[in-house]
């Protein structure tokens, strides 16, 4: 499993308000000077940050998209990864939701199934602190189950959520596929074994 940082946390936080706020027209970029670059694929959004403390520098890329439960309760779906860890095929982005849903169960190693009636790709989440005051869970980041999650978010049309028995989510796919492909080309990793 690969520990998130705060600095991604904080990375992510900011996405997640930028997504919910549906900031953005389609695959233009926002002119930055010195500040993250963000981009808008369909309904997802990626934002790079490059980082340099003098000694150490790397860069934070995510992706995220904004949807609501079916009890009405306001998510974000996230990819992050950073060009300091390890990088694919060794290891994925990290995936993490967050979503004022105080009745999905808490914990670490809660089962949960992603994808669609065609596709169920099975992994094991875990609950985190709250990030911008909503609850969050993280897939543990193997890399066999992540690569797997992955292809199933490029072919599915919405990825179904379910933990136990009950589905709480299904959030739609579109524009993940160019999503993805942009934080490879921003990161410096190879994407085509998740979408080609």
């Amino acid at each position: 499993m690969r520990t998130v940082r705060p600095a991604v946390l904080a990375l992510v936080g900011s996405l997640a308000a930028f997504a919910v706020s549906g900031a953005g027209a389609q695959e233009q970029a926002q002119p930055s000077t010195d500040g993250p670059v963000t981009n808008t694929f369909g309904k997802w959004t990626t934002i790079i940050d490059a980082l340099d403390s003098g000694q150490d520098s790397h860069k934070t890329c995510a992706a995220s998209t904004a949807f609501l439960d079916k009890s009405g309760n306001a998510g974000t779906l996230t990819l992050s990864i950073s060009t300091g860890d390890a990088l694919p095929p060794d290891a994925y982005p990290a995936i993490m939701f967050t979503v004022a849903n105080k009745d999905l169960p808490t914990g670490k190693k809660i089962a949960a199934v992603f994808g669609d009636p065609g596709v169920k790709v099975p992994a094991t989440v875990y609950s985190n602190d709250a990030i911008a005051g909503r609850p969050s869970w993280t897939v543990d980041n193997q890399p066999k189950t992540s690569l797997a999650l992955l292809r199933a978010m490029r072919q599915v049309i919405s990825l179904d959520v379910t933990f136990g028995k009950q589905t709480f989510v299904s959030i739609p796919m579109d524009g993940f596929t160019k999503a993805y492909r942009n934080l490879g080309t921003s990161c410096g990793f190879p994407t085509k074994d998740v979408a080609p």
